[in-house]
């Protein structure tokens, strides 16, 4: 695995974006595995290191997370300006068919990509605990905690914070939270531990009332193969979203991953098996006549 970077346009200026990118350039298949809202590419490291074996694995860290540069102007951290950083992001590596695997926001990516019509670059998509219709509750739940400049005094102290606000990952190992803690730690001025990503991307959902989000219009123009990874406890993906993903657009298969919630940390051997194994079906005959 190495850490690499690009540079992407706009919307006011160039940034850098990293990205881990594992396997070798010029194998058949290539993943994307895109993060969640305050997350960075490094959750993938567990599920990149098998679909490695076989496959090009990019994982990169949307702008503001991790090791990318934040934005300018906060109002700019939205759907629109993340899909177009992953557009060229594929460009720049020369990726013209992609499969991919979104967490939550990173789904969300996924969709609006997925749903480019002929233009979309996505064969296979893998949406892990996100759909087309955020429920209001969960969304206030996320922003309670979203852009608090929070700062620890011990890498223990930030990992407790973790386990707690991410409790619906799942029962992972010690060494899985203290991975996840590593990788979402940044030194501040006064030495103490924060999280690393830009505070100021909370602004875009703090101007207004926070309401349910709608998404079905962009979801029925999807024609790709779907599949749905859902934890029966989520808040964020509701059960009665995920059953109406596989009767309307692309006909979504859905699988529950039992004692998580949002959303299953796709760490954990059977979660990463429910992936690969679907990742590598052979595709539909429909589906490609109609590609």
């Amino acid at each position: 695995m190495e850490i690499r970077r690009v540079q992407v346009e706009g919307p006011d200026r160039a940034y850098g974006l990293s990205y881990a990118d594992w396997g070798r350039p010029g194998t058949a298949r290539t993943v994307v595995c895109a993060h969640g809202l305050t997350r960075n590419g490094r959750d993938f490291d567990h599920l990149a290191r098998v679909l490695a074996a076989d496959r090009r694995v990019i994982c990169p860290d949307v702008a503001g997370r991790g090791l990318s540069d934040p934005l300018t102007n906060p109002g700019d951290y939205a759907l629109p300006t993340y899909v177009g950083h992953m557009l060229q992001l594929l460009q720049r590596l020369g990726l013209e068919e992609v499969d991919w695997v979104g967490t939550s926001m990173g789904g969300l990516l996924g969709m609006g990509l997925a749903a480019m019509g002929e233009a979309s670059p996505i064969r296979r998509l893998v949406l892990n605990d996100i759909g087309p219709f955020l429920p209001k509750a969960a969304l206030e739940r996320i922003n309670a905690y979203l852009g608090l400049d929070l700062r620890f005094w011990s890498l223990e102290a930030l990992e407790a914070h973790l386990r707690e606000i991410h409790a619906g990952f799942g029962p992972l190992t010690d060494a899985e939270w203290r991975h996840l803690a590593e990788h979402s730690a940044a030194r501040r001025e006064d030495g103490r531990f924060g999280l690393n990503y830009d505070q100021r991307l909370s602004q875009p959902m703090t101007t207004g009332p926070i309401e349910n989000i709608d998404l079905w219009p962009v979801w029925d123009q999807i024609h790709c193969p779907v599949l749905v990874v859902r934890g029966t406890e989520s808040d964020l993906l509701l059960a009665g979203t995920a059953a109406e993903m596989t009767g309307r657009g692309p006909r979504a298969e859905v699988v529950e991953v039992y004692g998580t919630g949002h959303a299953p940390a796709l760490m954990a051997k059977d979660q990463i098996e429910i992936v690969r194994a679907w990742l590598g079906r052979a595709e539909p005959a429909a589906a490609a006549q109609g590609r």
